[in-house]
């Protein structure tokens, strides 16, 4: 049977579906436990990979290794040239988590717009009425909304932005024919946008792009969500954004270290709403992943055709 390493974390629920799986032998080792991962990667067949970085050591500690599954869709987070020097094919599963991740995002604008966090604490403190919180609240219908990329999460989200009164605009790297809203360059989005929303994966050409430059063409008193990847955003420039009261809030799923410091002044800014990179993190993600990442088990096994495998080519990986 095909030897599987999930590695993250898994509560009881996750745990039942991996454990369901047909054909393969799955073994959780969750993120911060090295020594149990370094014990099972010399059996290890296949490596269902989350979050946590894939390095060379691991990949070198796993002899037997056939396949390196990425469970999601962003894969900076692999050592793509150790795998591609041992030969070994990486996956991984496009659209399986766009719904979830597109909820998140709407979800986090509301959150931001609305200051739900701060009411819900307020009552949880016995505080039923805050003048000073409740004033100056808006609505998300009536704003203008950009999309930073319009890959398969944005195209779910816009039509949703529409409806609820929203004008959308979005950059790309080209404008697209069936897009729910109005193209326009990056500089511009940024100006006219009262919500910024990032949709792009983290590439050489994409670090930092959301730096304290770009930050400053934002309108004032604007929202960043960022549901992405954290290294697209300076966090240290963002923070001063944030303080100075430049940008209205954020809404924050991901950060330039995971976890990240708790110390950091980010944290302590009434205007953030911050949740620990869990936008992906639904049961119907889950089971759209598994399904595809077993099927992609059988055929590296039998030596098929893989699914969605990652070709890295002039130093870019092109699903």
């Amino acid at each position: 049977m095909t030897r599987v390493v999930f590695h993250n974390t898994a509560g009881p629920d996750l745990a039942a579906r991996l454990a369901a799986v047909p054909g393969l032998s799955i073994t959780v080792c969750p993120e911060n436990d090295d020594a149990l991962l370094m014990q099972l990667l010399p059996d290890c067949d296949v490596l269902w990979h989350v979050l946590k970085p894939c390095t060379a050591a691991m990949i070198a500690a796993a002899p037997r290794l056939r396949l390196i599954q990425k469970i999601g869709v962003g894969v900076n987070t692999i050592d793509l040239d150790a795998a591609k020097a041992r030969g070994i094919p990486v996956c991984n599963l496009p659209g399986t988590n766009s719904r979830a991740v597109a909820e998140l995002a709407l979800s986090l604008m509301l959150a931001v717009i609305r200051r739900i966090p701060a009411f819900d604490a307020g009552m949880r403190a016995g505080v039923w009425s805050d003048p000073a919180l409740q004033d100056g609240i808006g609505e998300l219908g009536g704003r203008t909304v950009g999309l930073i990329g319009y890959g398969s999460i944005p195209r779910l989200l816009a039509p949703v932005l529409a409806a609820m009164g929203c004008r959308v605009v979005y950059t790309a790297r080209r404008p697209v024919a069936d897009a729910v809203g109005e193209y326009r360059p990056l500089d511009a989005l940024l100006a006219e946008s009262d919500v910024v929303s990032l949709h792009v994966p983290q590439t050489a050409e994409t670090v930092g792009m959301i730096d304290a430059a770009t930050l400053g063409r934002m309108k004032k008193g604007s929202v960043l969500i960022n549901t992405a990847r954290g290294g697209l955003v300076d966090q240290a420039a963002l923070t001063d954004a944030l303080r100075s009261g430049h940008l209205g809030g954020a809404g924050l799923d991901v950060f330039a270290a995971e976890p990240p410091d708790f110390a950091d002044p980010l944290f302590a800014l009434p205007n953030v709403v911050a949740t620990p990179h869990i936008a992906w993190l639904t049961t119907g993600t889950f089971d759209r992943s598994f399904s595809i990442a077993a099927e992609n088990c059988r055929r590296a096994m039998e030596g098929g055709d893989l699914l969605h495998r990652v070709v890295y080519t002039n130093g870019r990986a092109i699903a």
